[in-house]
This record gives C-alpha cells, structure tokens and sequence, in this order.
C-alpha cells in the first residue's frame, strides 16, 4: 500500500528511506542538442532520445515507482511496455501517464501553477525576457494550455515543432535546481547561462505549487553581491553561483557545500551566514575540488552507500594526495603539477573563527561516519574503477561515483563501471541488473523490503554522455530520518 508521509517535505541525510522525489523524464529537447552546441548547453555529445527513454531511463521510472509508489506499476507493467502504447505511461502530459505523488514529474508541477493566470502571464513574460523573444510570441504563448506551455518553456518548441528559443536539455538533472535542508528549500544560482531558465522555472514552481505551500516560507535564495557587479567579468571567484550537486545534507546537523566548477566561495559563504543564521544545522563543511569538467560537482567524486561506506574517486585519497607509493623524485616533480588540489574546511555554528581542516577525502568522510552517523562497523570504500589505471579516471566520467541510495545499502548505479561494480562485489554487495530485478518485483518474487545491500545496475550507453548519474538525476523531497 502506499505509505502516507507525516510531513511534505523533509531532508536530513543522504540514505534515509526515500519516500518522495522530483524527477523529469527525458523530453524532445534532448533530441535538438547538436553538436556545434553540445558543449555550449554542457553536453559532452549528442544523445540518441528514443535510446535514453525506452531503452535507460524508464528503468529508472520503473525502478523508482516499484520502491516508492508500486500501487502505482504494479499489475500495469506489461501494458506501460506494449510498444502499441507508445510510452503513454511516461509521458507527462499524457492522460495515462503514472501519475504519481511518490515520484514526482516536475513538467507536472510547472504545468499545474500555470491554470492562473496572472501567474502564467509573468511567468512567460520573464521566460521572454530571457530568451529574447518578440511581443508578439509572448502573447502568442500565453494563449497556449498550461499543459502545452510547460512543454514550450522545456522543450523550446511550439505545438507544430517550431523552435522559438533553446531546449534546456540538463532539466532532467534535477538535483542542481535545488536541495532540500531538513525542512527548508535552498534554490540554486546556475553558474552557466544554459540553465538560467530551469532556475526560473523552479523557483516559480517551488513558491506557487500546493506541493509546497507548507514550506513557502522556508525558501532560500542567494544574492548577487556589489563586489560581483563591479568586478571584470573574467574574475568569477567573486560572483555567487550555486548547483545543487555541491550540496550534500549528510546528517540532521551537518552539512557539505562543494566549491567546484560551479559553485563558487562566495556561494559558501553566503550558505553558511543564512544556515548557521538560522539554525538549521550546527557544522559546514566546505569541501574545495578542482575546477575542472572532470569535476563539476562534489557528488560527481563521492557519494554515499551505507553508514559506514561510501564510493569515491581515489585521486582524492589520502593515498593519492599524499603521493604514496611514489619514489622521491617523481613526488618533488609531480607535486607543483598535481591537478587534484583538495581541502576540506569545517566549520562550527559557535566556532566559526577556529574551523577544523582536512586534506584528503577518506578523513573527512570517516569523520562524518563515525562522528555524526555513530557508526560502530569499520568504514569501508569504494573506489571508482577500483582504483586501476585507467579504469579509475574512466569511469569516475561516466559516474561510477555519483549514486543515488534508495535506502541504506540499496543504491543505482550505471551498468558500465565494470571495475567499481566488481570492488562493490568484493565488500559483499550484490549485484543485480535492474530488468531481472523489476521482472522478481512484478511476480512477487521479492519485494523492495527484503532488498538489503545492494547495487542495482541501469543501462547506461546514452544517459553516461549526458555526464550525470542517479544522484544528479533526483531531487529528494522526504527521506526517512535515519534510525
């Protein structure tokens, strides 16, 4: 039966049962991506859109409605995946489409704030603005359905195709537009011009949906600063940008923030003054990464699998920033060169003045484990591609690291990273690919409560050049507190 949550909307670690999240299912404007493009709208390559839906992401659909809604899937499997029906079940704004308020389709939201309409005109005259379009497409567009406008404002397409301004492709990474902090809602400021209209987008959802009407007042936004008008524009370390991938609520008190590609310090700084401000956790830790396409968020180099174990990318080892294992040459002439600066910097509400450091990530996660989640086993990693060259860099880019827990022990992970998925086999995981696990749920041969330590593998040939995995593609909105 489905479970009936006590609260709306609530966030306090990153393995809790999850029982509510926001998701976006891959739309036609991941088919307008070209290549001249691709990079401009933070694309890698060009992804096949038939591929990504029916053959990857609707695993993920399934997957997510099986744990978290089966009511809803349960028994309509066989009819959701008739090819006479056409992906009906999928598509937002068909009328057999799932539907449910477990699993949550933001198209959904967005097109459910726009039957008001003053609320439809402002927000596609700001969508205008942005986009530069004409008076009259503006006008144009407000007298188009809520449901058909809401895929114009996605897809950037009229109902007859007609592109009248850019697709936001990365809208399925849903995790970067904001993050849920216990109860409050921390909106991002996209550090590229490619997803400034998904940040629009959200935060109207976020202020105007009935969703989120018991937390309206729990919103948190980031300004801009005088030193970020005044400054040349290629000094960026002052502007204030924010995605939600550098945010990671790993227990009711503690809080990480990246300093990334991305995210920037004044970004931090800002977080930090507003959470401590107002009481909603008791230690940040700011977690500095290089600025590179390898890394663009924190959770792109770790993520979390259990209590007391983690997978992460073993550049940011204790072994690796410390260059063990290397003679004393090749240390002195590596060193100056190194690429993987890290630094941790965590500070305490009270103690803002004397913050603790870290300089490796193993520290600094054991730290969290032991010291915040009380974890009484050893704490254990996983290391992208098990830490063989060059499996390790490799997969880490297809997001071997970037995981999303469905539960504690209980993760999704891509196919692809063979070598991570086998160090997951050697700390007593099983292995279990999401098509012959989905086919046991629907005989009720097992079901999602007996599922204990275990990676769940997705097809991943499409979704991996979109350079995002499962954590990136999900926005929690209720976990379970941690027992």
């Amino acid at each position: 039966m489905s479970t009936q949550l006590p609260y709306s909307i609530r966030v306090d670690s990153e393995i809790g049962q999850l029982r509510k999240v926001l998701v976006h299912t891959p739309d036609s404007g991941l088919g307008k991506v070209v290549p001249s493009k691709a990079q401009d709208w933070l694309f890698e390559d060009i992804i096949h859109l038939d591929s990504i839906r029916r053959k990857e992401y609707d695993y993920y659909t399934k997957l997510l409605l099986y744990f978290l809604d089966p009511d809803k899937i349960r028994g309509r499997l066989r009819a959701a995946d008739d090819p006479a029906n056409n992906r009906r079940f999928y598509q937002p704004d068909h009328p057999d489409f799932f539907n449910s308020d477990k699993v949550i389709e933001l198209q959904n939201l967005l097109a459910a704030i726009l039957f008001e309409d003053t609320l439809k005109e402002k927000l596609t005259a700001a969508v205008c603005a942005i986009e530069n379009c004409t008076y009259r497409q503006q006008t144009e567009l407000t007298r188009l359905s809520p449901s058909a406008l809401a895929k114009v404002f996605i897809t950037g397409a009229l109902p007859d195709k007609t592109l009248i301004f850019p697709p936001i492709p990365n809208f399925i990474f849903t995790r970067d537009i904001g993050v849920i902090i216990g109860d409050h809602i921390l909106l991002n400021k996209p550090a590229k011009k490619a997803r400034l209209r998904e940040a629009l987008l959200a935060k109207y959802i976020f202020y105007h949906h009935p969703l989120f009407y018991s937390v309206s007042q729990n919103i948190i936004e980031l300004s801009d600063t005088h030193r970020q008008f005044l400054m040349p524009d290629h000094i960026h370390n002052k502007r204030v940008t924010l995605e939600g991938g550098d945010i990671m609520v790993v227990s009711p008190n503690h809080l990480l923030i990246g300093v990334s590609e991305r995210t920037t310090m004044e970004a931090a700084h800002q977080v930090i003054q507003i959470l401590f401000g107002r009481g909603l956790v008791n230690k940040i830790s700011v977690v500095i990464i290089p600025k590179k396409r390898d890394y663009m968020h924190i959770d792109t180099i770790f993520t979390q699998v259990k209590r007391n174990v983690w997978v992460m990318s073993g550049n940011f080892s204790k072994a690796a920033i410390h260059h063990e294992n290397t003679d004393p040459v090749q240390k002195i002439l590596e060193s100056p060169m190194k690429e993987t600066t890290f630094k941790v910097i965590q500070f305490y509400k009270e103690q803002t003045d004397s913050p603790l450091c870290f300089d490796n990530l193993e520290d600094l996660l054991t730290d969290i484990s032991i010291r915040d989640l009380k974890s009484e086993e050893p704490v254990q990693f996983v290391y992208s591609g098990n830490n063989e060259f060059p499996f390790d860099s490799r997969e880490q880019w297809t997001d071997s690291c970037n995981l999303l827990a469905l539960k504690e022990g209980v993760i999704l992970g891509y196919d692809r990273n063979n070598k991570t998925n086998e160090a997951f086999r050697s700390l007593g995981f099983s292995i279990v690919h999401a098509a012959d696990l989905i086919q046991s749920l629907e005989n009720d041969a097992i079901t999602t409560d007996r599922i204990n330590n275990t990676l769940i593998l997705l097809p991943s040939a499409e979704l991996s050049r979109a350079r995002g995995g499962f954590h990136c593609m999900s926005m929690p909105l209720y976990r379970d507190a941690i027992r």
